[in-house]
């Protein structure tokens, strides 16, 4: 017989909370082969089996938090020994990481309540009384069958926009992610199989009605923590944020004139998150208040711009980071910003990886807003906000002092700051030099091809 027990997940990390096990007692596994999801105050992650053989006792039920070493479930040869099936376990409140934790960086999946008990195959649809057993396996393609795997709560914003920009109707796509969910691909996959004018004179399909409308639901582990430390943060700093109006056309034109060479040679496409990323890093050297943690009645700062970028997922706001992106190419990162994000989002990050920000950046523009004003979350000091890259009419001066009216393409920047270090002035100074760095578009030299 072999124990599994729950490995250290990080440093500072001292306990962890089953939330899905993945096989069941009875089950044979191979070495390596995930066994369990377990939640910690840093990162979600899948526990590998250390052994090969049959699942003989679950030891640990989901929803139980248990220390590091602690004994999760023993693996041994030949059939399970029977046990009698596990009580429903009581609650155990949830470990909510530190108020002054670096980032945000709680990740445990929101657990549907079909997903609630992996060893018991009752299914909770009270209003769904099929002729047939729900745990049956559904039929290959059945429209009904795409509307049971394929959970709109697992549909992520990005997901919805794609659909709605390709005139995709959600009900009828089936999606193959885990437990159903909907991804990229297969809205991809279906909107390439349906004829191009077809796509383009599709009626207006209403957004599909969210299941959850008129119900109630507790809060995930990781929702818990965002809303104690985005309070926590309110309360305990003064917040205010500064806007500025960046015209980011040369760079339009540099990344229309390069896309083609850097997506071959780097493997990732060149959108306008390199420069925002590149650009702040660089001013933050320049600035370093806005670089800065506030240690009791000391100021911290900090030898390097380590750079938290906010990734939505179905689980909620992560928020993983770029190490010394000032001394980085465009191109690495890039590839940084697409590998972490995916790896974010298919819950595949180690937790070191979602530590030691130093500031942060969030695209809301990404989700068509013009601008927000995002909460600082300490220690950090700001957080800069990026909205929409959009064209409109702007006035452009020539070299004789001219005016006239011309489409630019235009996008604010909005940084939000602790008032008990960061004046406006100095906020504006930053956002200045990032203006100016991207406004002159002289990146040749950082595409990094």
């Amino acid at each position: 017989m072999s124990e599994v027990v729950l490995p250290a997940l990080g440093e500072s990390v001292t306990e962890g909370t089953v939330t899905r096990w993945l096989k069941k007692v009875g089950d044979t596994i191979a070495v390596d082969e995930p066994l369990v999801e377990v939640s910690t105050d840093k990162v979600d992650t899948e526990i590998p089996s250390p052994v090969a053989g049959t699942i003989q006792q679950i030891l640990v039920q989901e929803d139980e938090t248990v220390a590091v070493g602690a004994v999760l479930a023993i693996i041994g040869e030949g059939a399970a020994v029977p046990a009698p099936a596990p009580a429903m376990p009581e609650p155990v409140p949830a470990v909510a990481a530190p108020v002054f934790a670096p980032v945000v960086v709680e990740a445990p999946p929101v657990a549907a309540p079909v997903a609630a008990a992996p060893v018991a195959p009752v299914v909770q649809a009270p209003v769904v009384a099929a002729p047939t057993p729900v745990a049956a396996t559904p039929p290959p393609a059945a429209p009904a069958a795409a509307a049971v795997d394929s959970d709109p709560n697992y549909i992520t914003p990005i997901v919805r926009k794609l659909a709605h920009d390709l005139g995709v109707n959600l009900s009828t796509v089936r999606g193959t992610g885990v437990g159903g969910r909907i991804r990229k691909e297969d809205i991809l996959a279906f909107g390439s199989a349906a004829p191009a004018s077809v796509a383009q004179a599709a009626p207006h399909v209403p957004a599909a009605v969210s299941p959850l409308r008129g119900t109630t639901e507790s809060m995930s582990r990781l929702r818990k923590v965002l809303a104690e430390r985005a309070v926590a943060s309110m309360q305990s700093s003064a917040q205010l944020t500064t806007v500025v109006e960046v015209d980011v056309t040369r760079i339009a034109n540099l990344r229309q004139r390069v896309q083609a060479n850097f997506t071959a040679k780097a493997g990732v496409k060149l959108n306008f998150m390199p420069f925002f990323t590149l650009a702040a890093a660089e001013a933050l050297q320049s600035h370093p208040k806005i670089n800065s943690s506030v240690d009791g009645d000391s100021i911290v700062y900090h030898p390097s711009e380590n750079i938290s970028f906010a990734v939505d997922t179905e689980r909620g706001l992560l928020t993983p980071v770029i190490r010394d992106a000032g001394s980085l190419t465009l191109a690495q990162i890039a590839q940084q910003i697409a590998d972490l994000a995916d790896r974010t989002r298919n819950n595949q990050l180690k937790p070191d990886e979602l530590s030691g920000g130093t500031f942060t950046l969030t695209n809301t523009g990404s989700r068509g807003a013009l601008f927000d004003t995002p909460v600082v979350f300490l220690p950090q000091s700001a957080i800069l906000g990026t909205g929409i890259v959009t064209k409109r009419p702007a006035v452009v001066t020539d070299s004789d002092g001219n005016d006239s009216i011309a489409v630019r393409s235009l996008v604010y920047l909005a940084l939000s700051y602790d008032h008990r270090t960061i004046d406006g002035a100095d906020a504006s100074r930053f956002l200045t030099d990032m203006k100016a760095r991207l406004e002159a578009a002289q990146f040749e030299a950082n595409l990094g091809i």
